[in-house]
């Protein structure tokens, strides 16, 4: 009798450290096991802005009659994460792909030239991702491959430059700026151009548009971490108290994410400062610095940085944390009109165009959406 005590206390006591032990355990919940309900929202969210976006677009094939416009949409469509649409099952698609295939020019560029500005890296770039983005990328090997040789050639080679390794819009040859050349470093990195000699040259332009005076060699340099839009000290967010140039936050995941692309580890100190930034003024009601200029550009490149970093949070100045992908998600999905569209009510940089905002939301919801770990 004692003995079977014994046995029935033994289990007891191994019941409840078994009990125990699971309740203390760490949840590792990752991708659509921890945001299950979220998720199936995103997905509708998506789904409803993708229906929308189909009927934007034109008899020939051009969304927003515009080579670049045209590129995000398909690459909103393109990049579901639930991968719904497909070029060789959508002609739809297909037809957009046909017109940005047929605006490049013998030089490698992809834009219109009949419209000004022409903008050939920013209309090339994001043409690139989008065929990048197909079911059959070499299909459009040549193309791409031309392309990527545009890219390139764009770069500043003169190492006395201010500029030099940077990418401008590539109709202005005075105009170098961080926002285009990280959509030239997406461009590359994303149709397989890993090319260390074009990524050195263009983290010395990353490094002079970071304000960090360790590794920024020019004057204006402050320490915050953070990124303005060009390494001659301008930012689209004005001066400090100081009157030094003020960091933002579309600008400094720009940053964050060219670093990445071009093979910084994610443990150096000019990451780290980056998102260093980006925890003190982290924040999904505004582009940080811009109020809502810029803001769909914002939430997409946030998406696209913060996922590639790799972490689910994000510590602010306060020591809170925040869960990027359900805040940027809810946001997302409460401003969404009734029709499915996005629309910025600020104008500046064509964001009050629904068509360039629903498709920067999509590919933002598309970029965030967590995949299986």
């Amino acid at each position: 009798m004692k003995f079977k005590n014994l046995i029935g206390l033994m289990l007891v006591f191994l019941m409840v450290a078994i009990t125990v032990h699971i309740s203390a355990a760490p949840n590792h919940e990752t991708g659509p096991v921890k945001y299950e309900a979220l998720n199936k929202r995103v997905i509708a969210s998506i789904d409803k802005g993708l229906e929308w976006l189909k009927t934007q677009q034109g008899e020939d094939g051009l969304f927003a009659d515009h080579p670049g416009i045209t590129a995000l949409a398909i690459t909103a469509f393109l990049r579901h994460p639930q991968k719904k649409y497909s070029d060789e099952k959508h002609p739809f698609i297909q037809k957009a792909i046909d017109r940005l295939v047929a605006m490049q020019q013998e030089n490698g560029a992809i834009y219109d030239i009949n419209k000004q500005p022409a903008l050939p890296n920013y209309n090339t770039s994001i043409s690139v991702m989008a065929l990048s983005s197909t079911a059959n990328p070499k299909k459009y090997e040549k193309v791409i491959k031309k392309a990527q040789g545009f890219i390139k050639g764009l770069q500043v080679q003169d190492e006395e430059s201010v500029y030099y390794g940077g990418i401008g819009y590539g109709s202005r040859e005075s105009v170098h700026d961080l926002s285009n050349l990280n959509l030239a470093i997406q461009a590359l990195k994303e149709s397989g151009s890993d090319d260390d000699e074009v990524w050195n040259k263009a983290i010395k332009f990353l490094e002079r548009t970071q304000n960090r005076s360790e590794s920024n060699d020019q004057k204006w340099a402050g320490n915050d971490g953070g990124f303005i839009y060009s390494p001659d000290g301008e930012s689209k967010a004005g001066t400090d108290e100081a009157g030094s140039p003020r960091s933002y936050a579309s600008m400094t995941y720009a940053g964050l994410l060219s670093f990445i692309y071009a093979n910084v580890d994610k443990n150096d100190d000019r990451v780290k400062s980056a998102v260093q930034w980006i925890g003190k003024h982290f924040t999904v009601e505004e582009n940080y610095g811009m109020g809502a200029q810029g803001l769909y550009y914002n939430y997409h490149t946030m998406a696209k940085a913060l996922r590639l970093y790799g972490k689910d949070t994000i510590i602010d100045a306060k020591g809170v944390s925040h869960d990027w992908y359900q805040e940027l998600a809810e946001k997302l999905i409460k401003v969404q009109k009734s029709d499915g569209s996005w629309v910025n009510e600020n104008s500046r940089w064509m964001e009050a165009l629904p068509v360039l905002a629903t498709s920067y939301a999509i590919l933002s919801l598309d970029t965030a959406y967590p995949k299986e770990k």
